[in-house]
């Protein structure tokens, strides 16, 4: 009998794509050894690159160092940023050079400057406040309150006034109860809201969102009112539901008004949180100017109006943050 030769089978992965049958027999022929022992003892002595290989493919994983900060901030200094920065500095230069001349040559003509106090006593005194535990404690009850209030005002006022400015009828259900409701200052409602609501932290957070729901809901119509009515049309003519064209089309377009009439309503809110808690508070940034006034201490209501103005600063840019980041198509977070 002859002999029974063994074969070698060689195995090869399959592509998903279209296979050349000419390549598939040549790759087959040029992998397959004329001698088998010979390819077999050469394959023990040589080591496998695979390995080698594989280590050389992985790209090496660099940290950052200071040079990358560095050309990461020359990239983002600009000359428009630097002149914007250089102008703001001039402005509130400016702002406490007239202040610092009017205290020192304790100017009186109409503007009475004899009783203010200067920079360097007010700055002194913030040292001393800003490490009481008082000070943190009025500035968080604040915010508390501003949020609370001004949450809701968004709550309220961004449906509504989307269901105004898209809807006839809804406008002409609502918006006699607006026109009536709206010059109605929010110091007004001082009285009202103390019989209104069962204690006062409930009272001053009503006046907050008195405060910050009609800038809101205003500019949340007026965002309505301007779209482009040929993207509704084009909606609906490609099928949308009346609900996907009042989220999809009709919010993201009005959603730049919207914001400014957030941040107008911020303002706002901050006028009426400091009044209401003139009133009817013994906490807070408005019972610490209101109680620092009754002693006489102009120093320390010099430094809660400050701190009233950073810290809705703060908030203004975190608003301004978030809408540059979920539209930045919008022309009113270019600055």
């Amino acid at each position: 009998m002859g002999s029974v030769a063994r074969a070698k089978i060689a195995v090869f992965p399959v592509p998903t794509r279209q296979i050349d049958p000419e390549r598939v027999v040549e790759s087959v022929m040029t992998s397959t050894p004329e001698n088998p022992e010979t390819t077999a003892t050469e394959q023990q002595a040589e080591p496998a690159p695979v390995a080698a290989e594989a280590t050389a493919s992985e790209p090496a994983v660099r940290g950052v160092t200071l040079q990358d900060v560095a050309r990461w901030l020359f990239k983002r200094i600009t000359r428009d940023r630097i002149i914007t920065v250089v102008l703001g500095c001039i402005s509130i230069g400016a702002l406490f050079m007239v202040w610092y001349l009017g205290t020192k040559y304790r100017f009186e003509f109409y503007i009475r400057f004899k009783n203010v106090p200067t920079p360097a006593q007010v700055f002194e005194q913030l040292a001393q406040v800003g490490l009481s535990n008082k000070y943190l404690v009025n500035i968080a009850i604040s915010v508390k309150r501003i949020l609370s209030g001004f949450l809701i005002a968004i709550a309220i006022g961004v449906p509504l006034g989307l269901a105004i400015g898209k809807y006839e009828r809804v406008r002409d259900l609502f918006m006699p109860c607006v026109e009536i409701l709206r010059p109605i200052p929010a110091i007004a409602w001082v009285p009202m809201s103390i019989m209104l609501w069962p204690n006062n932290e409930a009272a001053i957070v009503f006046i907050t969102f008195i405060g910050a729901f009609f800038p809101i809901l205003l500019n949340t119509i007026a965002g309505v009112k301007n779209i482009e009515p040929n993207l509704v049309r084009a909606a609906r003519c490609l099928g949308a539901s009346e609900r996907r064209v009042l989220r999809r089309v009709v919010l993201r377009a009005a959603l730049p008004q919207v914001v400014t009439g957030i941040r107008v309503g911020l303002g706002v809110g901050w006028m009426a949180l400091v009044a209401a808690e003139f009133v009817g508070a013994n906490s807070g940034l408005g019972f610490l100017i209101n109680d620092a006034r009754t002693l006489l201490r102009t120093d320390i209501v010099i430094v809660g109006m400050f701190t009233i103005g950073i810290v809705g600063l703060a908030i203004d840019r975190t608003i301004r943050f978030i809408g540059k980041r979920s539209m930045p198509w919008s022309r009113i977070f270019s600055d």
